[in-house]
């Protein structure tokens, strides 16, 4: 699994919240759907700081496993 991170996350379009995220404003999770590289996340506080880019594979197993909680 390799994994990258993207120094500045406001460079890339498409955020949206994750709807994992609690309702606290200030504890979003955002991700972009059907990046092709993979999937960014990013934590919404630090719009400007990195973004960690999963591959699709990571992210499928690990939503799977948050459902499954």
């Amino acid at each position: 699994m390799t994994e990258h991170t993207i120094p500045d996350a406001a460079t890339l379009t498409g955020w949206r919240k994750s709807s994992y995220s609690s309702s606290n404003p200030d504890s979003c999770l955002e991700v972009i759907d059907r990046h092709p590289a993979g999937v960014p996340v990013r934590d919404s506080k630090t719009p400007h700081g990195p973004a960690l880019l999963i591959s699709s594979p990571s992210w499928t197993l690990f939503v799977a496993a948050v459902k499954a909680r």
